[in-house]
């Protein structure tokens, strides 16, 4: 076994596209260089958009792309009851509340000039007798992650949050966490036992991923996972963030929108440095 660990973590809900396989590059061409294992993880914790051929194509394009991992591949579907434990463990040091309202309401309710995306998104828990109420009416929830109950936890090492980048031309650099920007976010709902950040920290710390190799646009979303790590005693690992790839609108590929797949590229007759140069390109 290797002394340092990575992770390639997609989600089932479409075929990968050029986007997935400039992250594919990314994380196996980290992981030779540094000599790391690569886990494969399965994020399919949305039950309504995942679905077995997209992960069974998933395996596809991998092993045509040449990427391939150690040990057998971690389905996130099949262990909510570890995420729900967590979960658990948060609400018994009062760290989490039931929050009734949608991020529309909350905003709805913000003071005159207030940002939901910096920080706006923040609620608080209700009564116990208007949460009993709400319970018995079979009231929508979710389970959010209390800002305030978070700083008084950790005390001074709240303000000190930080997590490790590295950069190739920098090397290893200190960046601190801006939790406070992202508000109270959702761990959880009702129908619902983990959120991605809950479930990603979670598997990350049980797997014992040294190294996450992840695209620019969950650099600032670090931040929250670094005020998990803490909370929760989790390990931290070092980080590393690539570049993404961008459609002709300026925008990030989406299997949501039908960009390209890799499947489509693939019955085109392109080989795999056909894809390889197109992600240096883009």
């Amino acid at each position: 076994m290797a002394l340092y660990r990575t992770r390639f973590a997609p989600s089932p809900t479409g075929r990968l596209h050029l986007g997935h396989a400039a992250s594919a590059f990314a994380v196996w061409d980290e992981a030779a260089m540094i000599g790391a294992d690569v886990l494969l993880r399965i994020e399919d914790i949305d039950q309504t958009r995942c679905r077995p051929e997209y992960e069974t194509g998933i395996y596809e394009d991998l092993a045509w792309l040449g990427c391939g991992w150690a040990g057998p591949v971690r389905r996130q579907s099949e262990h909510f009851a570890e995420y729900e434990a967590a979960l658990n463990v948060l609400r018994a040091r009062g760290l989490v509340y039931r929050c009734f309202l949608t991020r529309r309401e909350i905003a709805a309710r913000l003071p005159a000039g207030a940002d939901p995306d910096e920080g706006g998104l923040v609620s608080h828990p209700l009564a116990p007798e208007d949460e009993a109420r709400r319970l018995e009416l079979n009231a929508p929830f979710a389970w959010r992650l209390s800002l305030s109950a978070a700083r008084a936890a950790l005390g001074p090492d709240y303000d000190t949050l930080s997590y490790p980048v590295w950069a190739d031309r920098q090397g290893l650099r200190t960046v601190p966490a801006r939790p406070e920007r992202f508000g109270d976010v959702v761990l959880a709902r009702k129908d619902t036992p983990t959120s991605y950040h809950l479930a990603c920290c979670h598997d990350d710390a049980l797997q014992g991923i040294t190294h996450v190799i992840r695209g620019e646009d969950l650099r600032d979303v670090t931040s929250v996972h670094t005020l998990l790590q803490a909370l929760m005693g989790w390990p931290q690992p070092v980080y590393h963030f690539h570049p993404l790839i961008l459609g002709p609108d300026g925008k990030k590929l989406s299997k949501r929108f039908g960009d390209k797949s890799l499947s489509d590229y693939r019955k085109e007759g392109m080989t795999p440095d056909d894809i390889r140069a197109m992600t240096r390109a883009g």
